[in-house]
């Protein structure tokens, strides 16, 4: 699974709503597209479209964020809801709208840039 974790920020940065936010890939679920060791910049909110990377919060497990690729919505506005579709589902582990339904768009992140890792 394409499992991303939120890089620390110290508590008085005041950034807390901020709507940036980066993450670092760590595991398969996204290969070819995105590897473990690659970093997202991503921006909260935002309708969710066919074919966006978006970020959320793992609905199996609060801890974790997961990054995947937008099937198919339904709704518009804080109603929509996402398929969340891994790249690689062959990978071990991964875990996506498959085992989990739909996704809120509601809380969750777009991906605008990608930094390869070394």
């Amino acid at each position: 699974m394409a499992i991303t974790y939120p890089f620390t920020m110290r508590g008085n940065h005041g950034l807390r709503h901020w709507p940036l936010r980066r993450f670092l890939v760590v595991e398969d679920s996204m290969r070819p597209t995105l590897r473990p060791g690659d970093g997202v910049l991503t921006v909260r909110g935002g309708s969710p479209r066919p074919g966006q990377l978006r970020v959320f919060p793992d609905p199996t497990l609060s801890s974790r964020w997961l990054v995947k690729r937008v099937g198919e919505v339904r709704g518009h506005g804080r109603t929509a809801t996402f398929e969340a579709r891994s790249d690689n589902p062959g990978a071990p582990g991964v875990v996506d709208s498959r085992r989990f339904g739909w996704v809120p768009a509601t809380g969750s992140y777009r991906v605008m840039w990608t930094v390869r890792g070394g």
